[in-house]
């Protein structure tokens, strides 16, 4: 199985992840494959500027220290995301759908309403 972590779990798993629901939690350590895309570093780039979030690195530390791998985002995958539905308003997380949709991955995440497009989605 390869997973694609939504950016809340990927953080959620650096404080050692018990916000996760279990059978998440055991996926993720069970997975082939887990990615996180670099839709997730800018996302938190971004909040952490504009003073809304607050982590004590770099999320490519998180990523490399937890054994995943990072998702690039591609010509591809970008033009993925015009294709969707308007389900969901927030550009990363529509960004996270066509990665996972491209890349045939499970989404993981706590969000439900990404649940609604036509991707592999793995509640956490």
């Amino acid at each position: 199985m390869r997973l694609l972590l939504d950016t809340h779990v990927v953080l959620w798993w650096s404080q050692g992840g018990s916000q996760i629901k279990a059978d998440a939690r055991r996926r993720i350590r069970e997975a082939d494959e887990v990615f996180v895309s670099a839709a997730s570093e800018w996302e938190v780039a971004i909040k952490v500027a504009l003073g809304k979030l607050s982590v004590p690195g770099p999320l490519l530390d998180v990523v490399a220290a937890s054994g995943f791998s990072p998702s690039p985002i591609d010509l591809a995958r970008a033009a993925a995301v015009g294709s969707l539905p308007a389900v969901h308003a927030d550009p990363f997380d529509r960004m996270l759908v066509a990665q996972a949709l491209v890349e045939r991955m499970h989404l993981v995440s706590h969000d439900r309403l990404l649940a609604r497009y036509p991707v592999l989605f793995l509640p956490a």
